[in-house]
C-alpha cells in the first residue's frame, strides 16, 4: 500500500497538548487585525462576517490538574489533562504553501530542509540539506568534507527508496525508533551507494522523494515538463471560470463574486476565510482596490483548495507525471480500490465524469482536481454500495435475524417525566424500525391511551397513533412490522382498541395461525407488508368471549424502582392477573408473550411462536452465567430485551452485549442519541436499512457452538486483519456550545473496534492544534476482528481541550460493509445527522478483500498457513515394536489436522 502525507498547514504546538504561540504568529495577528472584514465589503458574505473577531485577541486559559481519561469503548466521557497553559489565536490562516506539483517539491528543496543522515553504526547526523538553484547538484552543510565533495550528482542518482529498505537502515542500532514513512534513501554512483535520511516528518520526505524522482526522469529538462501538464490544466479550467463570471469584461471581478466562485467549487470552505485571503495577498502585494484579477484567483484557489496528501497519492501511481492517464487509473483502481474487472472504458468514464479540465478530458488525463473530485465522490465512499440495497437472504427463520427495535416509542424524552409524541412513531419508523411500543391504558371518553403507566409521562390517543402506524409502517422497509402490545386497558376499552386496529390496519395484520408441524417461524420474505401483533394470549381452549391472562407491566417495575429510590420499602411486583378480550387475543398469532423460567423449560416447551421479553439486568446475567445456552435459545426463539427501569432518564443498554448472545430485539430508546444509539443506527445501515440482518452463520447453524464471552478467536471463523490509516480531516466543524475558544479546534481520532470481548480496542491519533479545517493526522492502526460478521468500526472526532475534550463528529459502519483502499467518510452529528461538507480520508486494508494496497507489505494473513500449522506428534518409546505401530499414524494425523483447518476456512466462506 502506498502512504502517504504531507505538510501539516496548521501551526504546531509541543507535546504537551497547549496552544503556545508560534513564530510569526503575532505578526499574523496583526496582519489579520488590518485585514479585518468588514461587513459592508461584501453583500452576500456579510451574514458569515458578523460578529467576526480577526484582531489578534490571545486568551490564556489555566487548565487544572487532572488524571487522563482511560480510554473506554463502552461510554463517552469527558477527558482531563494534565497542567497546562492554552492560548487561543483568532489570527489568520496558515501562511505555508502547500505543495500540489512537482514544481512545488522543486521549489520547497531549493529552499532546503533539515534531514537526519543515518550511518550503520548507529550514528546519526544532523545535516541541512538543500538542492542547488540550478538543479544539477544536491548538498548538505555542515560537513567535514570539502564543500564540493559534500554534495551528490543528481545525474548520479540511480534511484529513490522510501522506508527503511537498505542495509544501513537495517544494521542501524536505532532503526526502530524510526519511523517508515519519514525514512528514504538516495542510491548514487558506480558502485550504488547509498545516502539514507530521515526527515523531520512524512510531509518532508515525501517532497523529497516527489522531487528527486521527477529530477531522475527528466534532469533539466523537468520544470518544462512540469509547466505543460498540471499547471496548464488546472490554469485553463480556473481561467474558463473566471471568464465565465467576468461578465462585465476587463481583467478583473468583483472581490465578492470570486469569493463566491471559489465558495462554488470548495462548498466546505467559509466565506470569510476565502475573503480574507484574498485580502491577505491584496497587501502583500501593496494594492490599492479590492477586485480580483485571473491570476489572484488562482493563486488563491492553489491556497485554500489543494489537497496535497492526494498530490503525494498522485504521483505514486502517476509515473512520474503530473496526472493519471488511464492506465495509471486502472492500476490505482485494481490495486488500491479493490475493483474487479478493471478495464480502460471504466478509467475514460471515471476521467470524462469527474476530470474538471477540457484538455484532459479530451486526453484523457485525471489531474489533481480531478482525483480529488472522484475521491470525494460516492464512488469513493468508505460504506460498501451493494449494502445500500436489500443484499442478504431473506428467506431465513425470523429468529435468525436482528431486528431494528424500538423501547417506548412514544417518548420524546425521559422515562419518567417525558412527553409522549406521535413525532416518536414517525421518526422510528422512518429509521427502519421494525418493532415499536405501545403500553395502553383506558382513556378519557372511552378512548384506550397510550403512555408508561405509573409515570408523569404524558398521554396520547391510542387511534391517532395506529394511523401513524398504518401510514409509514412500511415506508422504509417492507418487511415485516412487530406491535408490542403492552394492554392494561379494561375488557370495554380492548373492544374499543380491537375496532382501531381492524378497522385502520384491515388486511396488514398478520392473522394466519402458526404452522403446529414447523419448528420455526416463517421468513421475512414470507410474511412481507404484514404486521405482527405481539402480546399476551387466550388459551386454545377458551371458548369464552374473554379470559384471564397474567399481566406485563414495565412501568410498574420503574415505579417500583423509583419508589424504592426515594426511601420507600421495595416490595416484589407480583404478576397481576387481568381479563383479555378473546377478539384482542386472536389478533396474536406468531408473536406470543410468555415468561422465561429458565433454558431447560424453554428447550422442552416453548413453541417456536412464542417470544420471551427479558430485562436488560436478567439478560446480561443469562449471557455471564449460560452464554452457551443463550446462543442457542435464539437459534429458534425471538428474545426481546428492554432496557433496566434503571434508566429513567432514557438511556441506552449497549445492544452489543444482547446481540453477541444472538437477542434478535433489543429494545433501544431512540430519542436519546450517543455512542449506544450510533451503533444501533450504524448496525441497521447495513442491508439496506430494511430493519433485518442477517445473524453470524455461527449463530444460526443448529451444529455449532458459540459463547457469547469468548475471548479468544472462534472455532470455525476465519480472523481479519485491519489495517486503517487516518491521514487526514476536512472542514471539522466546532462543538456545538463550544464559542470560549472561537473559532479554534484541536482534532483528533478515536478509532473504536465493537463486537465480542475478543474483538473489542481502541486507538488514538496525535491532536493537529488549531486547525479544524484539513488536519493531517497521518497514523496507522491495525486490529485484529475474531468475528468480523458481528463486529462494528467507529470513528469519533474530539476536539482537545483541557476542560474536557468535547465531541465533534461520529461514524459507525459494520466491519462487513467497510470498502477497502482510499476512502472517504461522511461525518455526522451527536444526533445522527450528516455534517456538511465534513469528512475524514482514510486508508484501508482487510485481508482477504481486493484491495487496499498489498497485503504481503504488511503482513495482513492471520490464519495459520499449512507450514505454520500446529501437528500432532508422536514420541518415541524406544520400544520398536510400539513405535513402528504408532509411526504410520503420523501422516493421517497431519492430514486429519489439514482437514480441519481447510473445512473451516471453507465453511466460513461459504457463509
Amino acid at each position: 500500500m502506498a502512504e502517504f502525507v504531507t505538510e501539516n498547514c496548521g501551526v504546531s504546538s509541543p507535546s504537551g497538548g497547549g496552544k503556545s504561540t508560534q513564530p510569526g504568529e503575532e505578526a499574523d495577528g496583526r496582519a489579520a487585525s488590518e485585514l479585518s472584514v468588514s461587513n459592508g465589503d461584501c453583500g452576500q458574505c456579510a451574514p458569515e462576517n458578523q460578529g467576526l473577531e480577526t484582531a489578534n485577541a490571545s486568551v490564556a486559559l489555566d487548565g487544572k490538574p487532572g488524571i487522563p481519561r482511560k480510554a473506554s469503548i463502552i461510554k463517552d466521557g469527558s477527558r482531563r489533562y494534565k497542567e497546562r497553559k492554552k492560548t487561543v489565536s483568532f489570527s489568520s490562516m496558515p501562511t505555508e504553501k502547500k505543495i500540489s506539483s512537482a514544481s512545488d517539491c522543486i521549489n520547497s528543496m531549493v529552499d532546503g530542509s533539515e534531514l537526519r543522515k543515518v550511518r550503520s553504526n548507529s550514528r546519526v547526523y544532523h545535516r541541512y540539506f538543500l538542492l542547488d538553484a540550478d538543479m544539477q547538484s544536491l548538498r548538505w552543510e555542515p560537513s567535514k568534507k570539502e564543500s564540493d565533495k559534500a554534495k551528490i550528482d543528481v545525474k548520479s542518482i540511480k534511484e529513490v527508496r522510501t522506508g527503511k529498505n537498505t542495509d544501513t537502515f537495517r544494521t542501524n542500532g536505532n532503526s526502530d525508533q524510526i519511523s517508515e514513512d519519514c525514512a528514504f534513501s538516495i542510491i548514487y554512483g558506480e558502485n550504488y551507494e547509498s545516502l539514507d535520511l530521515v526527515a523531520n516528518s512524512a510531509d518532508v520526505a515525501n517532497i523529497w522523494v516527489t522531487g528527486l524522482r521527477y529530477l531522475i526522469s527528466y534532469g533539466k529538462h523537468t520544470l518544462n515538463m512540469i509547466q505543460s501538464s498540471q499547471d496548464s490544466m488546472r490554469a485553463s479550467w480556473l481561467g474558463d471560470l473566471f471568464d465565465e463570471a467576468n461578465v462585465i469584461g476587463g481583467k478583473s471581478i468583483r472581490l465578492c463574486a470570486a469569493v463566491q466562485l471559489i465558495k462554488k467549487l470548495s462548498p466546505g470552505l467559509k466565506n470569510v476565510k476565502i475573503e480574507l485571503k484574498f485580502k491577505e495577498l491584496h497587501k502583500a502585494k501593496d494594492k490599492i482596490g479590492s477586485d480580483v484579477t485571473k491570476e489572484e484567483f488562482i493563486e488563491v484557489f492553489h491556497d485554500l483548495c489543494t489537497r496535497p496528501e492526494i498530490y503525494f497519492l498522485l504521483v505514486q501511481f502517476s509515473s512520474n507525471k503530473e496526472f493519471l492517464d488511464t492506465k495509471d487509473l486502472m492500476i490505482f483502481l485494481e490495486a488500491e480500490q479493490g475493483m474487479a474487472k478493471v478495464s480502460e472504458d471504466i478509467s475514460v468514464g471515471i476521467i470524462q465524469k469527474y476530470e474538471p479540465s477540457k484538455e484532459g478530458q479530451q486526453k484523457g488525463w485525471l489531474s489533481l482536481d480531478g482525483f480529488i473530485n472522484y475521491l470525494m465522490s460516492p464512488d469513493c465512499h468508505i460504506f460498501d454500495p451493494e449494502q445500500k440495497t436489500v443484499c442478504q437472504d431473506m428467506n431465513q427463520p425470523l429468529s435468525h435475524y436482528y431486528i431494528n427495535s424500538s423501547h417506548n416509542t412514544y417518548l420524546i424524552e425521559d422515562q419518567f417525566r417525558g412527553p409522549s409524541d406521535i413525532t416518536g412513531y414517525i421518526r422510528a419508523l422512518k429509521m427502519g424500525c421494525r418493532s415499536v411500543e405501545l403500553d395502553v391504558w383506558d382513556g378519557p371518553d372511552n378512548e384506550p391511551v397510550i403512555y408508561t403507566g405509573h409515570t408523569m409521562t404524558s398521554h396520547i390517543v391510542f387511534r391517532s397513533v395506529i394511523d401513524i402506524i398504518n401510514k409509514y409502517a412500511f415506508v422504509a422497509s417492507e418487511f415485516p412490522l412487530i406491535l408490542c402490545l403492552e394492554n392494561h386497558c379494561s375488557l370495554k376499552q380492548q373492544k374499543v382498541m380491537f375496532q382501531h386496529l381492524k378497522k385502520i390496519l384491515g388486511d396488514k395484520i398478520h392473522m394466519d395461525p402458526p404452522n403446529l408441524e414447523d419448528n420455526y417461524l416463517p421468513s421475512p420474505s414470507e410474511i412481507k407488508g404484514k404486521i405482527l401483533v405481539k402480546g399476551k394470549k387466550l388459551a386454545s381452549n377458551c371458548i369464552g368471549s374473554e379470559g384471564e391472562v397474567t399481566d406485563e407491566d414495565e412501568g410498574a417495575e420503574m415505579s417500583q424502582r423509583m419508589n424504592s429510590e426515594g426511601g420507600e420499602q421495595q416490595t416484589v411486583v407480583q404478576p397481576e392477573k387481568f381479563q383479555l378480550s378473546k377478539d384482542l387475543s386472536d389478533l396474536i398469532t406468531l408473536c406470543k408473550s410468555v415468561r422465561f423460567k429458565d433454558f431447560q423449560t424453554a428447550f422442552q416447551n416453548q413453541k417456536h411462536w412464542e417470544l420471551c421479553s427479558f430485562n436488560e439486568v436478567f439478560a446480561n446475567r443469562c449471557a455471564t452465567d449460560h452464554p452457551g445456552e443463550f446462543v442457542n435459545y435464539n437459534k429458534k426463539f425471538l428474545a426481546r430485551v428492554y432496557p433496566s427501569p434503571m434508566r429513567i432518564d432514557s438511556s441506552n443498554m449497549n445492544p452489543q452485549d444482547f446481540w453477541k448472545c444472538g437477542c434478535q430485539i433489543v429494545a433501544m430508546n431512540y430519542q436519546t442519541p450517543g455512542l449506544m444509539m450510533d451503533l444501533n443506527i450504524g448496525w441497521f445501515r447495513q442491508n439496506g436499512n430494511c430493519g433485518y440482518v442477517l445473524r453470524p452463520a455461527i449463530m444460526r447453524e443448529q451444529v455449532s457452538y458459540f459463547s457469547a464471552n469468548t475471548k479468544d478467536s472462534v472455532p470455525g471463523v476465519s480472523p481479519q486483519l485491519l489495517h486503517i490509516k487516518i491521514i487526514s480531516g476536512q472542514n471539522l466543524p466546532k462543538p456545538k456550545g463550544s464559542g470560549a475558544k472561537g473559532d479554534v479546534v484541536d482534532p483528533y481520532v478515536y478509532v473504536e473496534i465493537h463486537g465480542i470481548p475478543a474483538d473489542c480496542a481502541e486507538q488514538r491519533t496525535k491532536t493537529v492544534h488549531q486547525n479544524g479545517d484539513n488536519p493531517i493526522f497521518d497514523e496507522s492502526f491495525e486490529f485484529q476482528i475474531n468475528l468480523p460478521e458481528l463486529a462494528m468500526v467507529r470513528f469519533v472526532v474530539l476536539d482537545d481541550d483541557y476542560i474536557g475534550d468535547e465531541f465533534i463528529a461520529q461514524y459507525t459502519i459494520p466491519f462487513e460493509c467497510i470498502q477497502p483502499g482510499f476512502r472517504h467518510i461522511p461525518l455526522q452529528s451527536l444526533t445522527g445527522e450528516v455534517l456538511p461538507h465534513a469528512w475524514l480520508f482514510v486508508h484501508v486494508a482487510i485481508t482477504n478483500r481486493r484491495g487496499g494496497g498489498k497485503p504481503h507489505k504488511r503482513g495482513l494473513s492471520v490464519r495459520k498457513g499449512k507450514k505454520g500449522r500446529e501437528y500432532a506428534t508422536m514420541r518415541i518409546l524406544l520400544i520398536k515394536t510400539v513405535d513402528e505401530v504408532f509411526k504410520s499414524a503420523a501422516q493421517p494425523l497431519r492430514e486429519a489436522t489439514d482437514l480441519r483447518e481447510n473445512m473451516q476456512v471453507r465453511q466460513h466462506l461459504l457463509h
